[in-house]
């Protein structure tokens, strides 16, 4: 059962409930987006969803169970990875479509907002822990492909090397305030690639 502590709302649901937590989770998104992790309110969810306060309170009980769900989501709804059968182009593949989601008028904003919140919520670190761990477990596969092929050195941490692709672009989105951009995404792919040829990445 993936929930966080036991919490409702952190395991998906089937059939007609499914719109409903479609409703919800586009809501409390909105929310997040609109007033940050402190300003998100079970009951202004609630009305934003048109959905009952009482369904949302025992869906997902606490506004850390609701972010949780909504990692879950966006975790399940993003790319799968690329595989063109090239270490570069994959870790590019990567890394244009973080920037794609940092940069995107909705998305940006709304990990900045978990982001902020995971700072002092330990739920909702977990869950967004989680969430990256999930991402990056997408994507070690090219890694471990193209140790496969022979591209890289053996014993290449897969998993290090997606890691240090998204870094950057992530110090820029909550630290400098520097442009994200494709060139931006482009550079990251390429020095992780090189590390990672370079034996940096090796266990």
């Amino acid at each position: 059962m993936d929930a966080v502590d036991g919490e409702p709302g952190t395991v998906r649901p089937g059939g007609r409930t499914a719109r409903v937590r479609e409703s919800v989770l586009r809501a409390a998104g909105d929310a997040l987006v609109e007033q940050g992790f402190d300003g998100l309110d079970l009951a202004d969810v609630a009305r934003r969803a048109e959905v009952g306060k009482t369904t949302v309170y025992r869906r997902w009980s606490t506004t850390a169970g609701l972010v949780a769900d909504l990692l879950t989501d966006m975790a399940e709804q993003s790319e799968p990875r690329s595989d063109t059968g090239s270490l570069d182009e994959d870790l590019r593949a990567n890394a244009r479509l973080v920037v794609r989601t940092l940069t995107d008028t909705r998305q940006g904003p709304l990990f900045a907002a978990v982001v902020a919140a995971a700072t002092c919520d330990r739920r909702t670190a977990e869950a967004l822990h989680r969430f990256y761990a999930v991402r990056i477990e997408e994507w070690a596969g090219c890694v471990d492909a193209a140790a496969g092929r022979g591209e890289l050195p053996p014993g290449t941490d897969a998993r290090e090397v997606i890691r240090a692709v998204s870094a950057p672009l992530y110090y820029r989105l909550l630290a400098s305030g520097d442009p994200l951009d494709e060139t931006v995404a482009d550079r990251a792919a390429a020095a992780a690639a090189a590390a990672a040829r370079a034996g940096v990445y090796v266990s």
